[in-house]
């Protein structure tokens, strides 16, 4: 009883957070009203920040080992004049000081202004600059490094490694292990759903609300209210597998003991990685739809079978 009591409150709070977060609504009204005080130069900004999702004033930190700045303006440099530049490290801080938009540069026709922590001045290609850059948030930045494709890399050989290990462990040990030996508790298979799920709805947006995904990498929140659509529903899901991944844990160390707790939630966390890999990838190619249809049914029943034997006995 008390399980399934908490499996029901984990439940009306994942029904409340969907609901709540269709709740909010953008007041244009009020910003039509702005946007009639605002001067020439401030609409362009605001254009320009709609598109490219960041304006004057916006901060980077430089990701790459370093990129060059000239200190001229571009047009300067267009015209085969006599330039000057300068570098800037990794991690160095760069804030937007200007944008400029040269027609007639053949290799991009966006320039942007960035002032440094030493207050010097330089502009550069806009398309190479976001190659060099992250914005200066945690959440951006742990976006850019989960995005980038030497890390995804690594995370499948090790993940690999990781399940392929475990599994044969807790096989040979007949040890608990999600999906085939697993712990009287719906919990981590739950979980493991919710995370197949979350890395579906991420593969998705990127599919279907690019523009949309990458206007949330420029201005990220951890509040699913403040969201609409897609991004509110993945927003949810991804506190409701912290929500999940808690009472996981205390469910496991409440049944088996310290080593092989220890032991299960290591399997746990390699199937999730698993999972996560698998269906973030199989989703952009359309085929991960299928998967995940079939893995509900799979992990579903594995979990209602072992139920009823180990009632039956």
């Amino acid at each position: 009883m008390q399980q399934r009591g908490k499996l029901q409150s984990i439940l009306l709070l994942m029904v409340m957070m969907l609901t709540l977060s269709s709740c909010y609504h953008s007041r244009h009204g009020r910003n039509r009203e702005q946007l009639t005080q605002l001067t020439e130069k401030q609409l362009d900004s605001i254009t320009f920040s709609s598109t490219h999702h960041y304006t004057n004033n916006y901060n980077f930190i430089v990701k790459s080992d370093s990129f060059d700045l000239i200190r001229q303006l571009p047009e300067e440099l267009i015209s085969n004049m006599m330039t000057d530049s300068f570098a800037v490290k990794k991690h160095a801080h760069l804030v937007v000081a200007d944008i400029r938009i040269v027609p007639n540069d053949s290799i991009d026709s966006v320039w942007v202004q960035l002032g440094t922590e030493h207050s010097d001045f330089g502009w550069v290609h806009e398309s190479e600059l976001l190659v060099n850059v992250v914005p200066d948030d945690p959440i951006s930045q742990f976006i850019s490094t989960f995005s980038d494709t030497h890390m995804i890399i690594f995370l499948i050989v090790i993940a690999i490694m990781a399940t392929a290990y475990i599994i044969r462990v807790a096989m040979k040990e007949n040890a608990k292990i999600v999906h085939f030996n697993d712990i009287d508790s719906f919990y981590p298979t739950a979980l493991v759903l919710i995370v197949a799920t979350s890395a579906a709805f991420y593969a998705s947006i990127q599919v279907y609300a690019p523009d949309t995904w990458r206007n949330f990498y420029y201005h990220p929140t951890l509040n699913p209210f403040a969201l609409h659509g897609f991004l509110s529903i993945f927003l949810s899901s991804v506190w409701l597998m912290v929500i999940v991944g808690i009472a996981c844990i205390d469910e496991v160390y409440h049944r088996l003991s310290f080593g092989e707790s220890f032991l299960y939630l290591l399997g746990l966390l390699a199937v999730c990685a698993i999972d996560y890999i698998i269906f973030s990838i199989s989703t952009l190619y359309f085929i991960g739809y299928f998967l995940l249809a079939a893995y509900y049914y799979f992990a579903i029943m594995k979990w209602v079978n072992r139920n009823q034997s180990r009632n039956k006995s």
